[in-house]
């Protein structure tokens, strides 16, 4: 397994960190995910570690604590072999304080968190998305007061705007407070917005980026294609709204990635995680699996590399023209070369 240190910290973590969403299965829309118990997150938790996956991801949101619950009773006697990320910031009950980044919810979710997990310190300790009802300083200091105290090691932002993680980052370096050393966001052949602002505020500020849904919710599996819409109920047609699983342009990427699997003998989810693996600023990929075979499958993803004319025909068949202003910025001179220098 590949490790990559990232920029603003001495931190390493492999290239593949498997996603936990699918333990528990504790409503109905996480069992359109996956419904892992305990016995088998052992196993997967054993062999992701028997192939270098060390980072393991979750959120307290995910099946309401459930994730966690699961991923804690599975890791127990093995806390010094891995590393442990995990998320809040959305709804976690009906209380008005619920919900938010602010200090009083960050540090309750945040002991919450740690007892389910079964474990003193959180490695990465994220923020699932911008509150923008909570002043940034507020959540800066509580996450920084956690660090202090030991429970947090590094801090990271998930599924913010440029100007949100761009503030958060002047706001720590004001103060001299921790700042975010990574940002989880959406990634795909098939949603290449990342790409337009979030990817060159990364390579300049040295952010590191973990990527969650790089298969689009499913959606480049090579399971849904022009005549095979996917199930009613699965995750596939759950996370319809990450990529239109009617989309012509969703088609085309999958019959290049088809074309690609049968030249390099790879599957085509091995292909589609590959491309963005090898993109600029992208540090780890977020995996996840409901069966111990297809956790096997994702570990095909890595140790092997597409040929430059196969990558470019993957960006040729997954190009959109961006929105304003991004059109008119890649039509400067001076900002090609800036993206051709991150590539």
């Amino acid at each position: 397994m590949e490790y990559r240190k990232i920029k603003s910290a001495g931190f390493e973590v492999p290239v593949l960190s498997f996603g936990t969403a699918t333990f528990g299965g504790g409503n109905e829309f996480f069992k359109a995910w996956g419904s892992t118990d305990v016995k088998e997150a052992r196993r997967m938790v054993d062999l992701c570690l028997d192939n270098g996956i060390n980072l393991f991801d979750t959120a307290n949101v995910y099946s309401q604590g459930l994730s966690e619950t699961i991923l804690g009773e599975a890791i127990e006697g093995k806390r010094d072999k891995l590393l442990l990320s995990t998320k809040s910031t959305f709804r976690m009950g009906d209380g008005p304080n619920q919900i938010g980044s602010s200090r009083f919810n960050i540090i309750r979710e945040c002991e919450a968190s740690l007892k389910r997990l079964k474990t003193d310190y959180i490695d990465l300790y994220t923020m699932h998305g911008f509150d923008s009802s909570t002043p940034v300083e507020e959540t800066l200091r509580a996450l920084d007061d956690l660090v202090t105290a030991g429970k947090i090691r590094y801090i990271g932002a998930s599924n913010f705007s440029g100007w949100h993680l761009m503030k958060s980052l002047s706001v720590s370096e004001r103060y001299g407070w921790s700042r975010y050393i990574a940002h989880q966001a959406y990634y795909s052949l098939a949603g290449r917005e990342y790409e337009w602002e979030l990817m060159p505020l990364a390579e300049d500020q040295g952010v590191a980026t973990f990527v969650w849904s790089p298969m689009a919710g499913g959606a480049l599996s090579g399971k849904v294609r022009r005549n095979s819409p996917p199930p009613t109920g699965s995750r596939s047609a759950q996370l319809d709204f990450v990529v239109s699983s009617k989309s012509e342009e969703l088609f085309d990427i999958v019959d290049v990635l088809e074309e690609i699997a049968n030249e390099t003998g790879k599957t085509i989810p091995q292909v589609a995680l590959n491309w963005v693996l090898n993109r600029p600023t992208v540090t780890s990929l977020v995996i996840g699996a409901r069966t111990e075979e297809q956790l096997r499958q994702n570990l095909g993803a890595v140790g092997w590399k597409l040929t430059p004319e196969q990558e470019a025909r993957l960006d040729k068949v997954s190009a959109r023209k961006p929105i304003y202003p991004y059109w008119h910025q890649y039509g400067n001179p001076e900002l090609i070369r800036t993206v051709d220098r991150m590539k």
